[in-house]
């Protein structure tokens, strides 16, 4: 079984869920878009968390592959004016179905209250700076060798509840496998500023929408095979301001 997410705390990450590190308390309501935090998990924790993801979860996951569309260059008219969907390859397990077995491993194994704990949520509140609703939504990615997520806002007019903000929370629990990931990101209006992402028990935090992506993942020289980057994520709606 999993860790529950209060048993995966560190010491340092309970003093931040309870508002006494001033530096993190509300970050995203400074200005500040990303924030990637070491440190607020126990490393034995974490390692237990890769343990069973690898073990019970890694053999259902499914591909998440979405290349660049050829068109993107062949169905130019006009030079420089490129128009570049959001491309990604990675695994996924499938939680939102009862009737996948991803889902029914994920309940089997505890994650699915990893992710939905209160405290989660209550954690994303405290660096988010603001109340976040109740209920949330949650996911699960698998980075292989040279898997990535392509340049993207993570923006949805259409939906009213999203399209002024919100925060996502992502925390990463890398095997030994991996030698890098990076998270480069929109700063003054250019995706001039990066973040390392190939951690055991790392933690971001975005104030979305704005462009960041995900540069391939490398694997140690004959890792290959055994290099994979868990990714658990949660995606939180501001609660509702009262009339």
């Amino acid at each position: 079984m999993l860790p529950t997410f209060d048993a995966l705390l560190s010491a340092r990450g309970r003093r931040v869920l309870l508002g006494k590190d001033p530096a993190l308390t509300g970050i995203l309501k400074t200005g500040k878009r990303f924030v990637a935090v070491p440190g607020l998990f126990s490393p034995a924790g974490c390692r237990r968390v890769v343990e069973v993801l690898e073990r019970n979860l890694a053999p259902h996951l499914s591909p998440m592959d979405e290349p660049i569309p050829p068109q993107t260059i062949f169905g130019m008219r006009r030079n420089y004016e490129e128009l570049l969907p959001k491309a990604v390859r990675c695994r996924t397990a499938l939680l939102a179905s009862s009737r996948a077995r991803s889902s029914q491993v994920a309940k089997a194994i505890g994650l699915s209250g990893l992710v939905g704990s209160p405290t989660f949520r209550a954690l994303a509140e405290v660096l988010s700076g603001r109340k976040l609703r109740r209920h949330f939504g949650t996911q699960v990615l698998a980075y292989g060798p040279s898997d990535y997520a392509g340049p993207h806002t993570d923006h949805h007019p259409e939906e009213p509840e999203a399209r002024d903000g919100y925060t996502d929370v992502h925390l990463t629990f890398c095997t030994r496998g991996v030698a890098a990931q990076t998270l480069v990101y929109e700063e003054r209006g250019h995706l001039s500023a990066q973040a390392s992402v190939a951690t055991l028990g790392g933690l971001t935090a975005y104030r979305l929408p704005f462009w960041h992506y995900t540069t391939p993942l490398l694997a140690r020289r004959g890792q290959d095979a055994h290099a994979r980057r868990w990714v658990l994520l949660g995606t939180f709606l501001d609660a509702r301001v009262s009339a």
